[in-house]
């Protein structure tokens, strides 16, 4: 137990560095709608109706970090109670970041390079990412502990995807002949694809774990 605690807590702790980036940039960008700044590209389109992503920013933001302590099992198992209690607030409150988030799609006007193949990658994860919590909602209900941190895990994997894109368009800010309307949609998509990627190593790893502890257990 002594080992398995501080790396559940290291792990932790990266997914909330991972939150802090777009955490810190939506905050930015809330305070720079709210002077009327067009400080941060494409902030514009939000000037005229800033409540919807005033909504996304908050709740996603709240989604992550505290999603960052339910996925750990160790610390699950520290208080059960606790991880109850903020599941029960955390699953509407990521409806709502999924939600809000298609909502800026389907009806804002898109930004400078938001092109068609990113306007489909934004549907399909967002409307996935509805779909996952309400599995890992289903299974909980069922006592299906496995399936609902799985489903969580990936519901988790895409909110964090605007952490993970800050990295994949490190490129398109090298490279000035990647800035364009595919690149950008490369690099958001990729966040998203990376972000399931680990998720779902890090559920087979875990349901092979499980599975060798009951094959040795008398």
């Amino acid at each position: 137990m002594k080992s398995t605690v501080p790396s559940a807590w290291l792990v932790v702790a990266a997914l909330i560095a991972l939150s802090a980036v777009p955490v810190i940039g939506g905050t930015l960008r809330l305070v720079t709608v709210a002077m009327g700044i067009e400080l941060i590209p494409g902030n514009g389109r939000f000037f005229a109706a800033p409540i919807s992503v005033t909504i996304h920013i908050l709740s996603v933001s709240v989604f992550c970090m505290f999603g960052a302590f339910q996925v750990s099992s160790s610390v699950r198992r520290q208080n059960p109670a606790r991880h109850r209690r903020t599941g029960r607030v955390l699953v509407p409150v990521g409806m709502v970041a999924a939600l809000s988030g298609l909502w800026l799609t389907l009806v804002y006007p898109p930004g400078d390079l938001d092109g068609p193949a990113l306007f489909v990658f934004r549907v399909v994860f967002g409307t996935a990412m509805i779909v996952f919590l309400w599995l890992g909602f289903s299974a909980i209900r069922q006592r299906d502990i496995a399936a609902h941190r799985a489903w969580m895990i990936r519901a988790l994997a895409i909110a964090l995807g605007a952490g993970t894109q800050v990295f994949t368009h490190i490129p398109l800010s090298l490279f000035s002949d990647l800035n364009r309307e595919a690149g950008r949609a490369l690099a958001m998509g990729g966040g998203w694809v990376l972000n399931l990627s680990i998720a779902e190593w890090i559920i087979r790893r875990s349901s092979r774990r499980r599975s060798s502890a009951g094959a040795v257990a008398p």
